[in-house]
């Protein structure tokens, strides 16, 4: 299983960033997909998760700001980020519990991550 994540780059304060991530593999389903960001010396947090049926959770400091959703059709999960601060600057890492077609176990899987760095 392979978690696949675009979307990050540079963009100026105030301004938008649209992040995605698609599993692929061996995949019987999924259950809770999310984003978590960890800066420069600091510890990975929480962005935001969805449920497969579409319920969302957000880290209080990104919620009005932030929307997570998910295509289930596509084991897709996306994050939509406006009004973006340079304390937003960060690796943005997703999120995924799958149960495996082989084991029919649910693990946590991670994707690379990808640089969001908003500028001041």
């Amino acid at each position: 299983v392979q978690l696949q994540a675009s979307g990050g780059g540079l963009v100026q304060a105030g301004g938008s960033l649209r992040l995605s991530c698609a599993a692929s593999g061996s995949i019987f389903s999924i259950d809770t997909m999310g984003w978590y960001r960890q800066a420069p010396g600091k510890q990975r947090e929480l962005v935001a998760t969805i449920t497969s049926g579409g319920s969302a959770n957000y880290a209080a400091s990104m919620k009005g700001r932030f929307t997570i959703s998910r295509d289930n059709a596509k084991n897709a999960v996306y994050l939509q980020m406006d009004s973006l601060k340079p304390e937003d600057t960060a690796v943005y890492y997703c999120n995924a519990r799958i149960r495996l077609r082989t084991t029919m176990r649910y693990s946590d899987y991670w994707g690379k991550g990808t640089q969001v760095t908003v500028s001041s």
